[in-house]
């Protein structure tokens, strides 16, 4: 009877022993079927920048900077590449007189324009010249004889004349306020043409004179002519024409000759004006800062610029009471022949009394 439980005692530890590990086995593959797949965790991309070493590049080489998002996050990073060879830049328009070899006639006072003329009005002295006798390109300084010429014509001021298709700017390709169709008195053509230089103005000006433009610009050569103009020539009556040339001495009678009349010095000094071409109001405002400028005294001037003949002006003007004359063509930059009228205006009242002697340049080659 004792045997027979030891046996069966026996026989039970040997299952349990059996069975054991298989059981804790199956259990341990329940749980993992049980518990959920962890998420793998998510790698954030660092912000790298990455620059060559200081002083590794060299003149052939520069620095590529590209940026990169990949999951929302911005990467940078430099790289090293050949440079492409930079284009040769465009070297600037030589105007006429640099061609001629003005721009090497020096000068005490250092002038930005190639030819100046600056003369006592009242006494007919000559107290600067430089270049005067060089026939250039005179740019919008022609339409100073274009008034001269329509005033002396004694034609109807009053007289609509309308902008067309022919006095659009086809040589220069300039900008005009005016647009084909627009309406003006030719009292107002001549305003606005003479004050801020507007070119289909001065092309409808010359248009609508009797015979049309070719009868007004012989009129305008046979004037220059009866004037002692010997080194001038017109081809049109705006200045857009690198042919229309003069020389500063040529230009010193012309503006003689215009001062003569009210009409001309007022509407060549008025600082600013409006008009109504076709009922639309326009202000113009003078191509010469110098007219609102209460330090001078400005009886008549006129500017002018294309890139053969550089920035011109001429002015009659007085300085400390004496009527003088100026001439300044093919000057560099934008404002420097203001700047060279300020510069002689200054000569003139410091510098020029004490010693009162005529300065005279020409090139080099001249002697």
């Amino acid at each position: 009877m004792i045997k027979s439980a030891l046996a069966i005692f026996t026989t039970l530890l040997f299952i349990h022993a059996g069975l054991a590990p298989a059981n804790a086995q199956t259990t341990s593959a329940a749980k993992k079927t049980v518990v959920k797949k962890a998420a793998p965790k998510k790698v954030v991309a660092k912000r790298t920048i990455t620059t060559p070493a200081k002083g590794s590049l060299n003149n052939r080489e520069k620095l590529v900077r590209k940026v990169t998002v990949v999951r929302g996050k911005r990467h940078v990073s430099y790289q090293r590449v050949s440079a492409v060879p930079s284009v040769a830049a465009v070297p600037p328009v030589m105007t006429a007189g640099d061609i001629a070899g003005l721009n090497l006639t020096p000068d005490p006072l250092a002038l930005r324009s190639n030819v100046a003329l600056v003369i006592d009005q009242a006494s007919s002295q000559v107290l600067f010249e430089k270049n005067s006798a060089v026939a250039l390109p005179i740019a919008s300084v022609t339409k100073l004889m274009t008034a001269l010429v329509v005033v002396e014509a004694r034609l109807n001021m009053e007289e609509t004349l309308t902008v067309s298709d022919d006095d659009v700017d086809r040589e220069k390709h300039s900008s005009s306020r005016l647009r084909v169709g627009a309406t003006l008195s030719r009292d107002d053509m001549l305003h606005i043409a003479l004050m801020s230089s507007e070119n289909r103005a001065a092309s409808a000006l010359g248009r609508n004179y009797p015979g049309g433009l070719p009868a007004f610009v012989a009129a305008m050569n046979a004037k220059a002519r009866s004037l002692g103009m010997m080194d001038t020539h017109y081809v049109d009556s705006t200045g857009l024409s690198s042919q229309n040339v003069a020389s500063a001495r040529d230009l010193a009678k012309l503006v003689v000759a215009a001062y003569n009349y009210p009409i001309i010095r007022q509407y060549s000094t008025d600082p600013k004006y409006l008009v109504e071409p076709s009922g639309h109001a326009l202000q113009y405002n003078s191509s010469n800062r110098l007219t609102s400028n209460k330090d001078w005294d400005i009886g008549l001037q006129k500017t002018g610029f294309i890139n053969e003949a550089g920035h011109c002006l001429v002015m009659y003007t007085r300085i400390e009471g004496r009527p003088i004359v100026m001439v300044f063509l093919d000057s560099k930059g934008r404002l420097s022949h203001v700047g060279d009228a300020a510069r002689m205006r200054k000569w003139l009242v410091e510098d020029q009394p004490k010693n009162l002697t005529r300065v005279k340049m020409v090139r080099a080659d001249q002697g």
